[in-house]
């Protein structure tokens, strides 16, 4: 083979490389422009389709390991059903609203599809074995976001302690003392507390 026949560009993927890096003499820039405008446009609707389309409850309990374990839990708290009619599902507590930090989650998310491929918690023991881990994970990303998504609800701004009761003001108001957060307090406010029995009180919550 030839220096000249190694040095030619075939291949779609080459052809296309050729034609990007060089100037068009067949179009004209406005209609490159247009082009591209447009490719735009369908590449970011698609983009945001495919973010609301797993951006649901629907999404979120379609594996087994959601829908039969913390799911079933969820239904049984204030955060399904309660007075108001005003229900959290899944995203609100979980995915950030915020674009920029909900495309952080949603690559972050890819870990968990990495698990479910491997069966990591595919079972109700294999899950049991791994709520304390889990729940840590959580816990953690809440306290290093001040609770952010649980403050799209609730703040401390907006509570009237006038309608609450003794002892959540005095909890509530020694709180905003100190600064904390809402997962400093309500870890178990939708799902099941690990069993801690064993573990070290002063580090078994793992959000220090």
């Amino acid at each position: 083979m030839s220096n000249k026949e190694t040095s030619e560009c075939t291949g779609l993927i080459c052809r296309t490389w050729e034609f990007l890096k060089s100037p068009s003499v067949r179009y004209s820039l406005g209609a490159l422009l247009a082009v591209g405008f447009v490719a735009g446009i369908i590449f970011w609707g698609g983009f945001n389709t495919a973010m609301e389309m797993t951006n649901n409850e629907e999404f979120c309990i379609s594996c087994h390991e959601m829908e039969d374990n913390v799911y079933q839990e969820y239904k049984d708290t204030i955060h399904y059903s309660n007075r108001t009619g005003v229900r959290a599902t899944c995203p609100d507590c979980h995915v950030p609203k915020e674009w920029q930090h909900k495309v952080v989650r949603k690559i972050k998310a890819t870990n968990e599809l990495l698990h479910k491929a491997l069966g990591s918690i595919d079972t109700a023991e294999k899950f049991e074995e791994k709520r304390l881990t889990l729940a840590r994970n959580v816990w953690r990303t809440m306290k290093a976001t001040d609770s952010r998504e649980c403050r799209n609800c609730h703040n401390f701004d907006s509570m009237d302690f006038t309608k609450q009761g003794r002892r959540a003001v005095a909890l509530h108001s020694t709180g905003l003392e100190e600064g904390k957060t809402c997962i400093d307090c309500h870890m178990g406010i939708a799902h099941r507390m690990p069993d801690m029995r064993d573990e070290d009180p002063t580090t078994a919550l793992g959000t220090n």
